[in-house]
């Protein structure tokens, strides 16, 4: 099971837009493929830095970066069909 990690500002409005749609997309392929886990930056911050998190919201998948910003349902399909089976 691949980890997608999410990083948000708790209380952030930009943070919570869409969020839900992009969990989904990810659940859509299946129980096993992926493990959705928010993650307060503030909590975590030393990690981020260490990710080259730059902004919120943001997202890592199995631990590396791959968005600074939040992506549109195409893009993080697109992302995650490339991990899917690797």
């Amino acid at each position: 099971m691949k980890k997608i990690e999410v990083f948000v500002i708790p209380g952030c409005a930009r943070c919570g837009t869409g969020l839900e749609a992009l969990k989904e997309i990810a659940e859509s392929f299946g129980p096993d493929a992926f493990a959705w886990e928010e993650r307060s930056l503030l909590e975590n911050i030393d990690y981020a830095v260490r990710l080259g998190i730059l902004s919120t919201p943001a997202i890592a998948v199995d631990g590396k970066l791959a968005f600074n910003s939040l992506p549109s349902p195409l893009q993080l399909r697109t992302e995650l069909a490339r991990h899917v089976g690797s």
